[in-house]
């Protein structure tokens, strides 16, 4: 009898055998009227295989009803989207002048930090929570959460208090992404996935279009409060359209003692501190020492904590919200480490252009936002043509390698016109659209590999699991960035200004504030240019190393069918 075929990337998941069927294998190794126990074997396993067969089935087709009524649904997802696109390039464009006016510019790399620490932790929880709940009510908790931390922040009256507030809308900001991108998968077929994608991203771009020129127009005008305290009413219309125009159908009710006990606090818990103490040896490392024990101490303590969060979620967590057959994959690691390394580069890109423009061409922050448009449009543009593309083809691989081929291309253009060869604002521009367009699409391109490649079952667990590795990059590439920023400019600066009381006051405040740069005698403001130039080109030659791993990590993502 012929060997079965084993289901491959483009092959039925059931194989065929020799006699035409799996069955007939089994009643072959009948023995005496029953089964040996490799028939039995055989049985778990096409049942097993049936199941699995069924879940993509269901995958293929998504939620024919729901799909119905789609032009209501994604209408009242869309202010939450916004909302979450928004907050991000408010805080890009505006956290130079945040940090003047709290006189802590060294330590603002942790406006962004801090809020993707719970964002980190909680995105891949949400995937968990929202099977156990309901996308509803999780969606519904992220909007009232992120509201309330906006108007914490927007209330902030120092550096340390605006710091714990984007912590806790971090928590917030974890679901309005993550829900809604398991919400479409739940809902639209495979193969529409990128398409949808790609729609999201367009009303994701128009947010992240409007807030970066907006944040720095509320900074040089009324106050950078008002990019906090205004997204706090949007989010009661976010909640209250998601309220009533989103009807799924209900959650099987369990007692909440149950629910509360497949939730993984202990994995997340750890994932908090791991990253905080990351966080916490860079910033003391760069603005400090790295001979100190607060330097060295917290990052020998990350690298046990990261390795106690991979042994809960393989060994301990019931239900981890990482889990580990999910994480290391052979089918999905790939994808996860493109999300990771892309992340990491191109969104400290994003959060560093504008410090370029501000501290070395002398734009305001409302000027130095409106740059960062066409590379935001080009990124949602990618996304777009990504969708139409695999819905097109039916492909990804191809199309993954050659967008992470872009955004290494783009990082280099960056590095080259931001003083290398020269300093061009056409060719930055230039650079940062080839990187939005390169991100853009492989965002969407491996967000539908995870999806293609995962077990049905583990759709929303994997979803999640994409934003974990996207917001993990994201804390890890602009920490990183920000240390080699902070320790080169630092340096610079002692070597140019030497040493000395007065030198040693000009780079404690120049380090603070951007505003104390246009008080110094113009021979000593055009140093301190130089030097702030030099810092920032040193991180944009880190990003390229990151996302040149992204590039690598794109050649092995395993091909799959998106249709039957």
């Amino acid at each position: 009898m012929a060997s079965d075929r084993d289901a491959s990337e483009i092959s039925p998941l059931l194989g065929k055998t020799g006699n035409g069927s799996i069955i007939g294998r089994i009643d072959s190794v009948a023995v005496d009227g029953g089964l040996t126990t490799n028939a039995a074997d055989i049985t778990a396993d096409v049942e097993r295989r049936t199941s699995l067969d069924e879940g993509r089935t269901a995958q293929f087709q998504g939620s024919p009803e729901i799909q119905k009524k789609l032009k209501y649904i994604v209408p009242a997802l869309s202010v939450g989207i916004l909302l979450s696109a928004a907050d991000q390039t408010i805080i890009v464009s505006s956290y130079g002048t945040i940090g003047n006016e709290l006189k802590a510019l060294n330590l603002t790399s942790w406006i962004a930090t801090s809020y993707f620490l719970t964002l980190t932790s909680f995105q891949p929880l949400y995937g968990k929570l929202s099977d156990i709940f309901g996308r509803k009510a999780c969606l519904l908790y992220a909007y009232a959460v992120f509201g309330l931390g906006c108007l914490f922040c927007g209330l902030s009256q120092d550096i340390k208090q605006l710091i714990a507030a984007r912590v806790f809308q971090g928590i917030g900001g974890g679901g309005m992404t993550t829900v809604v991108s398991i919400l479409i998968s739940d809902i639209v077929p495979l193969e529409d996935r990128g398409l949808w994608q790609g729609y999201i991203n367009i009303i994701y771009a128009t947010g992240a279009g409007c807030g970066a020129p907006l944040g720095g127009l509320l900074a040089d005008s009324i106050g950078w409060r008002w990019s906090f305290l205004g997204q706090a009413p949007l989010c009661l219309v976010a909640f209250i359209s998601v309220f009533f125009v989103l009807k799924l159908p209900p959650k099987e009710e369990k007692n909440w003692k149950t629910n509360l006990g497949r939730i993984d606090f202990l994995g997340a818990l750890v994932l908090v501190f791991a990253v905080f103490d990351m966080l916490l040896g860079l910033d003391r490392g760069s603005n400090v020492s790295w001979s100190t024990p607060l330097s060295y101490g917290p990052l020998v303590a990350s690298v046990l904590l990261f390795a106690l969060f991979i042994l809960v979620e393989m060994k301990y967590a019931a239900e981890p919200f990482a889990p580990g057959h999910i994480i290391f994959d052979r089918s999905l690691f790939a994808g996860y480490l493109c999300n990771f390394f892309s992340f990491s580069g191109w969104l400290s890109g994003i959060y560093y252009i504008p410090l370029f423009f501000q501290a070395v061409d002398g734009h305001g922050a409302a000027a130095s936002g409106v740059r960062l448009l066409p590379a935001i449009l080009a990124g949602v543009t990618g996304s777009l043509l990504g969708g139409l593309v695999m819905k097109k083809t039916g492909k990804y691989y191809w199309l993954t390698v050659t967008a992470y081929t872009m955004l290494v291309g783009g990082m280099v253009i960056i590095l080259l016109f931001a003083g290398t060869i020269v300093n061009s604002t056409w060719g930055l521009s230039l650079g940062m659209v080839l990187c939005g367009f390169g991100n853009g699409v492989g965002v969407t391109t491996t967000l539908i590999a995870l999806i293609s490649n995962a077990a049905p079952e583990d759709q929303a667990v994997t979803t999640a699991c994409s934003y974990l590795f996207r917001s993990l990059g994201s804390v890890i590439g602009i920490s990183l960035s920000s240390t080699v920023v902070q320790q080169s400019l630092r340096s610079y600066l002692i070597r140019d200004l030497g040493s000395g009381e007065e030198a040693d006051r000009i780079v404690q405040r120049v380090r603070r504030s951007l505003e104390y740069i246009r008080t110094l005698d113009p021979e000593v403001r055009d140093m301190v240019r130089r030097c702030y130039g030099h810092a920032v080109r040193d991180a944009f030659a880190l990003m390229i190393g990151i996302t040149f791993f992204a590039l690598i990590s794109s050649f092995f993502i395993r091909e799959k069918r998106l249709s039957r």
